[in-house]
């Protein structure tokens, strides 16, 4: 059975803290990466840069996150946008492996609306899809990269993925985020676990039944 989130010091008085120092630093270091970036989506994919989306985030509350566009807007003869796997070019891949597609989350994270380590923000249309025991993702805020991310990232089943999110807010601390993040570092520069075995991206969720764990 679920039980209640209850926030430790950490989670209380440090943990934003250090969100809100270490995106600030991150957006002025990497300023001009994030320039040369916009400026290579802008010629190679066009307009909008950055891909807006509406996802959940602490206690379900919606926010738009903010990525750099991977994908083409290409349709088909009807008007209807093609698949992901079509539409998802080279660079678009390359900006995917290397996660610099991640980077606009940066501001997102000042804001408030995430933190550096926690559960991934995922598609509003899961809500209602989550059990007792999937739902407790969302009582902490979601993160750039966190406990899934770093344990096959989009490679796992959506069950083992939840078990992670879920295991991560039942022990966050300083510690965890600190081997989160060098370990998202390592996955990143290997460039490990970008896509599922048979999609563009990860297959979609459909549910695993309204029971608890």
């Amino acid at each position: 059975m679920s039980t209640k989130h209850k926030a430790g010091f950490y989670e209380k008085f440090v943990k934003r803290f250090f969100d809100i120092i270490i995106s600030f630093t991150a957006l002025v270091i990497l300023s001009p990466v994030l320039l040369i970036v916009a400026l290579l989506v802008k010629i190679k994919l066009g307009s909008p840069v950055i891909f807006h989306q509406q996802r959940p985030g602490y206690h379900e509350k919606i926010f738009g996150l903010c990525k750099f566009r991977t994908m083409t807007d290409e349709r088909d003869e009807n008007g209807e946008l093609l698949p992901d796997a079509v539409r998802l070019t080279k660079f678009g891949k390359a900006l995917r492996a290397t996660s610099l597609d991640e980077l606009p989350e940066l501001w997102n994270i000042l804001k408030g609306d995430m933190s550096l380590i926690g559960p991934r923000p995922l598609l509003v249309k899961y809500l209602p899809l989550y059990n007792d025991f999937q739902k407790q993702r969302h009582d902490v805020r979601p993160g750039l990269t966190g406990w899934a991310q770093v344990n096959g990232r989009n490679t796992i089943s959506w069950e083992q993925r939840f078990e992670y999110d879920v295991y991560y807010v039942e022990h966050m601390s300083f510690l965890m985020d600190l081997k989160i993040l060098f370990q998202t570092v390592a996955v990143v520069f290997k460039h490990n676990d970008i896509n599922s075995a048979t999609d563009a991206t990860m297959e979609a969720f459909t549910g695993t039944g309204k029971d608890d764990k």
